[in-house]
């Protein structure tokens, strides 16, 4: 039976998404393998409604209530391969089946690429935080820090320094131009130069940022802005166009969450580069919407 959609990744853009299609009561199977980007951290901020919750208790609560309607298939595997075109595509799931869908969404979110440093991916979603929004108030204030990857980690230092007395460590990356400076010395942000070489404990549960020979500085919590990856590889497969942003490549969508194949669509972090809760969320109401459009008007 074809599907009027099929939505691979069921993090909280596909299932956002989900919820428009089923309202609408269409026939939508999910893919999903049960590993949400934010499953690091052990609760969820910053979400209206839902601010101090664990991310899977919010994810568990929506695919119940998705679950309720019975235009509404769950399968817990991932997609392999997409064929097709739009109104006739096929996607290969990892557990050998076949599923033939009308139009499909990918919302299968990033893979956070850390920097090989020793001692930093064991905290992280602990101690070692990308957002701010996210994480910074529960910090609580005092000495953090910023690890640099970009050139455009200046401006994400000053960002940060609305949470705390704010180190950049510039990690062997390009030294910040004058206009840089100038902001970073505004916000009161203290640069660390020289490669970070290792992320230990410290004393009073602060961590310690080791910078070669030398007393290594001591901060609450480290802020880092991991490689973005989208976790798929059926952009790649199928050629899609791509977008470069600050938190590493995208798929490029149009106005209405299409991808560069008519038929597929993309939400979320993959689509947006932005990693938030609320954001991807909204983005996969927004896609599930115009997808749902494109099924009454073929030239949607």
């Amino acid at each position: 039976m074809t599907e009027d959609a099929i939505i691979i990744g069921g993090g909280f853009a596909g299932l956002s998404a989900a919820m428009q299609l089923a309202r609408a009561r269409r026939r939508i199977t999910i893919l999903d393998t049960g590993e949400p980007r934010n499953r690091f951290a052990a609760h969820s901020h910053g979400f209206l409604a839902q601010d101090g919750r664990p991310g899977g208790d919010i994810l568990a609560d929506a695919r119940r209530q998705l679950a309720a309607y019975g235009t509404v298939t769950f399968r817990d595997a991932p997609a392999e391969r997409l064929e097709g075109e739009k109104d006739a595509f096929s996607v290969i799931t990892g557990d050998g089946g076949r599923l033939d869908a009308r139009r499909v969404l990918l919302a299968t979110g990033f893979e956070d690429r850390l920097p090989a440093i020793p001692g930093l991916a064991e905290r992280w979603g602990k101690t070692v935080l990308h957002c701010p929004y996210c994480h910074g108030y529960e910090v609580g204030g005092g000495e953090v820090g910023v690890l640099a990857r970009t050139a455009d980690a200046a401006r994400f230092a000053a960002v940060v320094a609305d949470w705390g007395n704010v180190t950049l460590f510039t990690n062997m990356t390009p030294e910040p131009d004058d206009e840089a400076l100038a902001l970073l010395a505004q916000r009161n942000v203290k640069l660390r130069p020289g490669r970070v070489t290792a992320i230990a404990d410290g004393p009073d549960g602060m961590l310690s940022v080791e910078t070669g020979p030398g007393i290594p500085t001591l901060i609450k919590a480290l802020f880092v802005m991991p490689e973005a990856r989208v976790r798929s590889t059926i952009p790649a497969d199928r050629g899609l166009e791509l977008k470069e942003t600050p938190v590493g490549t995208i798929l490029h969508t149009d106005d209405t969450g299409q991808t560069s194949l008519p038929g597929l669509y993309a939400a979320g972090d993959i689509a947006l580069g932005a990693a938030n809760i609320s954001l991807a969320s909204a983005n996969g109401v927004k896609t599930g919407v115009f997808l749902h459009h494109s099924l009454i008007w073929p030239s949607h």
